[in-house]
């Protein structure tokens, strides 16, 4: 090749540069300058959403770590402002239909009813303070006045959403729902739960017409479940939406505030409402996650993203041992049953009720809690109108809000603050006459249960039950000195239980009805004196710690819930410390072992069990006119060698204390099975209190 045909060949190759680069610059003066504005609206046409993604909400399990809540896959129906394309009128009415077709419920909560009739309106809600409230801010949101009536905000809603032509029981409806997503924030980053926990004909009738119902959508999730819906509904409590009241809270001066939005919630998640689901709502709750989804101008999703993935809640651990409190909510069940159908009038055949709890003597941790009659978790809210209407209270926490006279099992107390005082010594006796004569006016007798009379000490003042002993060691130690024992001991104090509890109270000398008779009645638990039986247990722990009283717990500690590392422990915490340099403990102990071997029921049990029986003498009185009805009230602690179990134990119309007596003696059977089981924890000392 020539010298020429290269130099040709190379001018050739620069030329096509040359245009080939014109083209370019030409195509970037069109692209930045000729049509820069157009292009650069197109690429800002797509617009960005980011939507909350609900964590996995944390289980709670018992000591060993047995589920007794956690979480099913679910299904719920939403409605996706970003997809939808339609009327959403008409969207709603498909899927009301669909899911009416189903016999399931959806997402309605205004106060007012179907229409009559005659085409007209009532509210539904009752008289209440936030029954009120929801109504007043119904018409609040609607801008009508206080004292509109139910059709004048029926009518606003029908003009608001556009109703006219559909007939009365669809604009109910309708106006029900829309306001509803009006209420939950219903926009294109807050998608709207029509229906929470649908079927799975749901499901596939609502994905068979998927085509013509643009915007709904079928979300999978998690629902709480119970394993057992009959284990501790009072204290697992329960999971549900966020009411009116809950998200906008007003303050003194009138102030409408929102803190749980402030908190990240959204109007439509769930919350604890009761219960460890409310006190460790915190925790349990988990991070929520954030997904951006990208939609172009002409409503197209052209992207999805993953920003922050979702974080599950933490594992709440319990104190509970799962398998004992099976077994004390089926014991208390079958005993108060059996003696309903055996024993004679007065003496126990009437029992309506009652309650028993088992805390481990070393850190007042609860292992069992129970009530009877009690009810199903599970089936709450399908039968709430079923519990809160039966006249046996099944959804009454007994144990921890019931009051009751301690009777005779306050004796322990009257005995310490004797002994402890220098008042009397374990030998000093006082002479029982069956008739306490001190005052003139005033002489009540002793209703002891063995065949005793005469000098009668510590000892066999607290076998027999001899009030004669106490009234007369009462009246030396003081109303006000007796009383400050038995709150040291955790009587009608606040015994630390985290979900809520009554106080109770004792019988002071400031109390209206206050005479030397109430005082003498207070001796033996009687008089104003009322108590919980949660207390009962957590007194029965401190006089098996003679003297060193634990804050009463149910929650144990947490865990991560994806690796299962320890997050935080619950430490036993001393609330009282009461000093005992001469044995005060040991003595009131001998008493209460004599009373365990003088009963039938634990006379020959192979454990050396404490126990004090009470008979608290009810205010109804039977058909002659006597005050003939008494409750069963019991304390019991052991072994004594090595303490491990303290319980509190409660029958309403009970019929005397040593009715109680066979349930504690079930209860440490059933423990001591279950250790033979061979359960320990996972790690010492992090899964037990």
């Amino acid at each position: 090749m020539d010298q020429k045909s290269v130099f040709r060949r190379v001018g050739g190759l620069i030329v096509i540069s040359l245009v080939v680069l014109g083209v370019i610059v030409l195509r970037l003066v069109e692209f930045q300058l000729v049509n820069g504005e157009e292009y650069k609206s197109q690429a800002q046409s797509v617009t960005n959403y980011k939507f909350n993604i609900p964590a996995a909400r944390g289980e709670i399990v018992d000591r060993y770590g047995r589920a007794l809540a956690s979480n099913a896959v679910g299904y719920d129906l939403v409605i996706n402002q970003l997809m939808l394309t339609g009327d959403v009128n008409e969207l709603v009415m498909d899927l009301v239909e669909i899911l009416q077709s189903c016999g399931e419920e959806w997402n309605d909560t205004m106060p007012v009813s179907s229409p009559d009739e005659s085409g007209h309106y009532t509210f539904t809600d009752g008289d209440d303070t936030s029954a009120q409230n929801r109504l007043a801010k119904l018409k609040e949101n609607i801008e009508l006045q206080q004292y509109a009536t139910a059709d004048q905000v029926m009518a606003k809603l029908v003009e608001r959403y556009e109703l006219e032509d559909y007939d009365p029981q669809w604009q109910r409806i309708l106006a029900g729902v829309r306001y509803q997503m009006q209420l939950e924030d219903f926009s294109a980053s807050n998608s709207f739960t029509l229906a929470s926990d649908v079927s799975n004909q749901t499901v596939a009738m609502v994905k068979e017409r998927s085509l013509s119902l643009a915007g709904a959508e079928i979300i999978e999730t998690t629902h709480r479940v119970y394993e057992d819906g009959t284990l501790l509904p009072h204290y697992l409590g329960s999971v549900g939406s966020i009411t009116s009241e809950q998200w906008w809270v007003e303050d003194e001066d009138g102030n409408v505030t929102t803190p749980l939005k402030d908190a990240g919630y959204n109007m439509n998640d769930l919350i604890g409402q009761s219960g460890v689901e409310k006190y460790a709502e915190e925790r349990l709750r988990g991070k929520e996650g954030t997904q951006q989804v990208s939609r172009d101008k002409s409503g197209v999703v052209v992207g999805t993203q993953m920003l922050v993935d979702p974080q599950p809640g933490e594992t709440v651990v319990l104190t509970i041992d799962k398998d004992l409190q099976k077994s004390l909510n089926e014991q208390l069940e079958a005993l108060i049953l059996e003696m309903q159908q055996t024993k004679e009038p007065t003496k126990g055949k009437e029992v309506t009720g009652g309650s028993a709890v088992v805390v481990d003597v070393k850190t007042n941790g609860i292992l069992a809690i129970a009530n009877f009659p009690s009810y199903d978790l599970n089936l709450y809210k399908s039968n709430y109108s079923e519990y809160s209407s039966d006249p046996n209270t099944p959804l009454l926490s007994r144990a921890t809000t019931g009051l009751y006279a301690p009777g005779s099992t306050f004796k322990p107390a009257v005995a310490l603050a004797g002994l402890l005082s220098g008042t009397v010594t374990p030998q000093d006796t006082v002479n029982c006459t069956r008739v306490y004569d001190f005052y003139t006016d005033y002489k009540p007798v002793c209703q002891q249960l063995g065949p005793h009379s005469g000098p009668t000490n510590l000892t066999e003042a607290l076998t027999h039950s001899c009030n004669i002993y106490f009234y007369d060691v009462g009246r030396r130690v003081g109303l006000e000195n007796f009383d400050a024992m038995a709150e040291q001991l955790g009587l009608a104090t606040k015994t630390g239980f985290e979900l809520g509890e009554s106080t109770g109270n004792l019988t002071h000398t400031t109390d209206e009805n206050y005479g030397k008779g109430l005082e003498l009645q207070a001796a033996i638990g009687q008089g104003n004196t009322q108590v919980t039986p949660i207390q009962l247990a957590t007194y029965a722990a401190t006089l098996a710690n003679k003297g060193t009283r634990y804050a009463t717990h149910i929650v144990s500690g947490y865990r991560d819930s994806n690796t299962g590392e320890l997050i935080e422990e619950v430490e036993p915490e001393v609330v009282e410390q009461i000093e005992d340099n001469i044995g005060a403990f040991d003595a009131v102990e001998q008493g209460m072992l004599g009373a365990a071997r003088d009963s039938s029921a634990l006379k020959d049990y192979p454990l050396n069990i404490a126990v004090k029986t009470g008979s608290p003498q009810r205010w109804e009185r039977d058909e002659k006119g006597n005050y003939a009805y008494t409750n069963t009230a019991v304390i019991a602690y052991g072994p004594v060698e090595d303490p491990q179990l303290a319980i509190g134990i409660v029958l309403e119309w009970g019929g005397g204390g040593s009715n109680g007596l066979p349930l504690v003696r079930s209860i440490f059977d059933s423990y001591y099975y279950t250790q033979s089981e061979g359960l320990e924890p996972e790690s010492e000392g992090v899964l037990l209190p």
